[in-house]
């Protein structure tokens, strides 16, 4: 697997908000958002080939922590994720949680939980990034989603918010995919705590009045955006 880091945290954002947290990042995605805050396992990833052994073996270091969070980049492009799961299952009573925008799915990937993050037009490269752009645009797909709702493993959606423009357009996604509002949160876009305090008002009331579950992102509002976070 290619790992950009490890890392101990307070999961940031959705339900399981401010829980101990093990971080494991891999590196690699098959998107191109504008406002990536990990460009660096995205548009330019950059990261170490681990073996599972070794990667376990980390994990191990941080027993005290129940909940293993597996994030990117895209981690279900990662041919040997299954093998990592696997492995995490028969070292302890961990709780799963795997971060995916919901374009890629392998049915091998078992977690308890899948925290699906769907890309609104909002993240679309511009026009002076073409071969972003085509990237983006081309693995921006969504033809797994029922997949994703349908399995064994819980979920939430998270949606990155921007402003009121983008509401169309995510409501039009949960009613396409009968997501229960109940599994919805709502996320400023904000790569810094100015921008995350200044958009969190606008998204709160469009929760409000949508039924929708607000979250904010705790790693951007305590250390902005940074690694191991």
């Amino acid at each position: 697997m290619l790992i950009s880091e490890v890392f101990h945290a307070p999961q940031g954002e959705g339900v399981h908000s401010g829980e101990p947290s093990l971080f494991v990042r891999t590196s690699g995605c098959n998107l191109r958002c504008t406002w990536c805050d990990t460009p660096y396992t995205s548009w330019q990833p950059e990261g170490t080939a681990r073996d599972i052994l070794s990667l376990l073996d980390e994990t191990d270091r941080w027993p005290q922590v129940r909940h293993i969070v597996i994030t990117g980049g895209e981690p279900l492009i990662q041919r040997d994720l299954p093998d990592f799961i696997d492995g995490l299952r028969r070292r302890g009573d961990r709780f799963i949680t795997v971060e995916t925008a919901g374009t890629v799915y392998n049915d091998g990937v078992q977690p308890d939980f899948f925290s699906i993050s769907p890309k609104l037009r909002n993240s679309n490269p511009g026009a002076e990034h073409a071969d972003e752009r085509e990237i983006h645009l081309r693995g921006n797909r969504f033809d797994e989603m029922p997949s994703f709702m349908h399995g064994e493993a819980d979920y939430q959606m998270k949606f990155v918010v921007q402003d009121d423009d983008d509401t169309p357009e995510l409501i039009a996604f949960i009613e396409r995919f009968d997501i229960p509002r109940s599994k919805v949160f709502l996320m400023p876009e904000a790569t810094n705590s100015e921008q995350l305090r200044a958009r969190q008002p606008v998204v709160a009331q469009i929760c409000e009045r949508e039924g929708l579950n607000f979250s904010s992102r705790l790693q951007i509002e305590e250390w902005g955006n940074r690694r191991g976070t």
